[in-house]
């Protein structure tokens, strides 16, 4: 039996794929969390097989949450599943160390291949996200403006453009107000931008404000 923690900050979604996965004999939900700090708690309290995690959460996010679990229990196999089918998100979390990256358009059944093919060892993405990769791998760089910023750099950009204040930001991340606005006027210069509202706008242009994930 692969057990499996869901994490996601939607209650429907997690219900739904609990259905999903509560019809297939070999796999078992074991808990379920909405937050990363929430994530890395409950894969500690319950060391799953497999975790399934969005990227896009209140507090400290997916990509931060995968990180902080694999350096606590580095052989933990986490999937990321999530609306976000464009870069630099599928390089992000490969380099936090997912082992696979599947969209929530995809099917019921890719789902449960990916469980069991990272259950057992193995690694699984989305066959539009292999692509990209692929194609980002031939051209020797990114599509997107977002694709040479660093992981905290991404972190802090997703919060800016959902309106979080440099004190929120602060809170949450552990970070100094100073630290936060240092890491805002960053991205304005390696993005091309000039206030909160235009890094805004060019994330939703890119697709990083997927519906229902702001």
């Amino acid at each position: 039996m692969i057990s499996v923690l869901l994490i996601d900050d939607h209650e429907l979604v997690r219900t739904g794929v609990r259905r999903i996965l509560e019809g297939t004999p070999d796999i078992q939900v074991v808990a379920e969390a909405g937050c990363g700090e929430e994530a890395v708690e409950a894969v500690a309290r319950h060391r799953p097989d497999v975790v399934l995690m969005d990227v896009n959460m209140p507090g400290i996010g997916g990509i931060e949450a995968t990180r902080r679990v694999l350096r606590a229990a580095p052989e933990q196999k986490v999937i990321v599943l999530t609306v976000h089918d464009a870069q630099p998100f599928p390089a992000q979390v490969l380099e936090a160390g997912a082992k696979g990256y599947l969209t929530k358009g995809g099917p019921a059944e890719e789902m449960i291949a990916a469980i069991r093919q990272v259950a057992r060892g193995g690694r699984h993405l989305a066959s539009a996200v292999a692509g990209q990769l692929a194609l980002s791998a031939l051209s020797g760089k990114s599509a997107s403006p977002f694709g040479d910023l660093s992981g905290r750099e991404m972190q802090v950009m997703l919060m800016v453009a959902q309106g979080q204040g440099t004190q929120e930001i602060s809170d949450v991340l552990c970070l100094s107000p100073k630290t936060v606005s240092t890491y805002r006027y960053r991205l304005y210069d390696k993005l091309g931008v000039q206030n909160d509202v235009q890094l805004a706008l060019l994330a939703s242009r890119h697709g990083l404000l997927g519906d229902g994930e702001q």
